[in-house]
């Protein structure tokens, strides 16, 4: 479980460390174009029940801590998907990884 630290003095937000690895680019993507944008996402499983969302801003300390020294794989549909509703008037929604299905697997 990685952690995405914002702010000075705030309680660190768990997410898991493939997540947080795609939303890394995601959000570095918008922050090197100087964009603000918002962040929301469902608290997991050990957290108060819920969600949360956070006003993402260039001048706002930023870190990401991973637990894998490893960085995994990157899903380039999921960091679609995340960079599209980032683009949208609602912010970036951290939404379950979209995955290929091949073709002959689909039940029509």
């Amino acid at each position: 479980m990685g952690t995405l630290n914002y702010g000075v003095g705030t309680e660190p937000i768990h997410i898991e460390d493939r997540a947080l690895a795609h939303l890394k680019i995601v959000i570095a993507t918008k922050l090197r174009r100087n964009e603000s944008f918002t962040l929301s996402w469902k608290h997991p499983d050990g957290d108060a029940p819920g969600r949360s969302t956070i006003w993402v801003h260039p001048s706002i300390p930023l870190r990401f801590t991973f637990d894998d020294p490893e960085p995994p794989e990157i899903n380039v549909k999921w960091i679609e998907e995340l960079m599209h509703s980032a683009n949208s008037t609602g912010g970036i929604l951290l939404v379950d990884e979209v995955l290929d299905v091949p073709a002959e697997s689909v039940s029509v």
